[in-house]
């Protein structure tokens, strides 16, 4: 998949250089949804924080299936999209 970050990525400190909001929905937009949601910037943040290399995702959409939010309660994503379309215009999209 695209928005796979390679492990060398997640174990440095990367910082974001720039952010815009999301304008259409898409498979990227519903992942960072999730993602900040559980109170994580995106993929990279997660990955540093929580110290994993892999994140649980649906086979069948591809999705984000579960995360840990940093005080270690987790949140359970269904397989179909979540982000509805009023709550794009929300979702932060991070670029490196």
């Amino acid at each position: 998949k695209k928005s796979e970050i390679s492990g060398v990525m997640a174990k440095a400190d990367i910082k974001p250089k720039s952010m815009h909001h999301a304008k259409k929905w898409s498979d990227d937009v519903e992942n960072l949804h999730r993602f900040q949601q559980a109170g994580y910037r995106d993929e990279v943040e997660y990955k540093q924080v929580k110290q994993v290399d892999m994140v649980e995702r649906w086979p069948e959409t591809g999705f984000v299936k579960k995360l840990q939010r940093r005080d270690n309660t987790f949140y359970y994503y269904a397989k179909q999209r979540e982000c509805e379309d009023r709550e794009v215009h929300k979702v932060k999209v991070y670029v490196y």
